[in-house]
């Protein structure tokens, strides 16, 4: 056998695996759910039971219930405020942990840390007692006052982004890391160069440091809101799981309003891809 056979079987053996798992665990489970979505589904004693309704699932959620439709939006507008938080602020943490001093190990663990910690049961405890949040800053005088001036497209994520702010800033530890390491490969003698033709750190920064780190910021917006997607606590994915054995919902109209926010979040998803990726090629300029 070729050494370059070899090395392609070696590849498959390792690739396949993920394949069969992939198709086992989540193709599979996809399309049952589909095909939930256009059934009324009902569990008894004998098993499940399936009538076919076409669309009307999809219909219902779209048209008839002005719940999931209000939260498909809150959803919308929490995330586009959330994400530019966390990737700033995981910019600016990267760049301070990049910095030669004492115990930057030690800070880099502290960051880090909240990623470890927050299982579904413990950000559900800490979210119950409030500890994710600082509810008194949007409830002061001053600051309702503000935020009754405001027009309700705008004062929603104001208040949002007040009352949620440390949670936001809790999915930043995987981000910092991206950061990081990509910021360790920034070759030095850019900036020696730069700083020999007279250019101050704050160009540097925009001239080097943020072009250099364009691809890695894609990945960061992709990687948080996929992340801020698929949290427990998100409103959305609370609603469609209390709809699940609900009177009113059922499995069948569950799985079509899972279909539906798979759909905008791929959409939500294109957008970002395209807008960033325009971007970075200048075009804006």
């Amino acid at each position: 056998m070729k050494h370059s056979t070899r090395e392609a079987l070696y590849g498959y053996s390792f690739v396949i695996l993920w394949v069969i798992g992939f198709g086992l665990f989540t193709l599979v489970p996809l399309i049952q759910t589909f095909l939930y979505s256009l059934n009324k589904v009902t569990v008894s004693a004998t098993g499940i039971d399936l009538v076919f309704v076409k669309w009307d699932n999809y219909s219902r959620a779209l048209f008839t219930d002005p719940t999931f439709v209000q939260t498909l939006i809150e959803y919308v507008i929490e995330t586009a405020v959330s994400v530019p938080i966390v990737i700033i602020f995981s910019l600016i943490i990267a760049m301070f942990l990049n910095m030669k001093f004492r115990f930057k190990g030690f800070f880099r663990t502290i960051f880090f840390l909240p990623v470890v910690i927050t299982s579904g049961p413990v950000i559900q405890e800490l979210t119950a007692q409030g500890a994710t949040s600082v509810p008194e800053i949007a409830n002061s005088a001053a600051v309702a006052e503000f935020l009754a001036q405001l027009p309700p497209s705008i004062s929603t994520p104001v208040q949002y982004l007040l009352t949620s702010f440390i949670l936001i800033l809790w999915f930043s530890g995987v981000q910092i890391l991206i950061y990081l390491s990509s910021l360790q490969k920034i070759d030095k003698s850019v900036y020696e160069a730069a700083s020999i033709d007279g250019a101050s750190s704050w160009e540097a920064f925009w001239k080097i440091t943020l072009p250099s780190l364009s691809t890695t910021t894609m990945i960061n917006v992709v990687y948080t809101i996929i992340t801020l997607s698929h949290f427990s606590e998100n409103k959305i994915i609370r609603y469609i799981s209390g709809q699940t054995y609900a009177v009113q919902g059922g499995i069948g109209y569950s799985s079509a309003m899972s279909f539906l926010y798979f759909g905008v979040l791929v959409l939500f998803l294109a957008i970002v891809y395209l807008t960033l990726n325009y971007r970075a090629k200048g075009k804006f300029r």
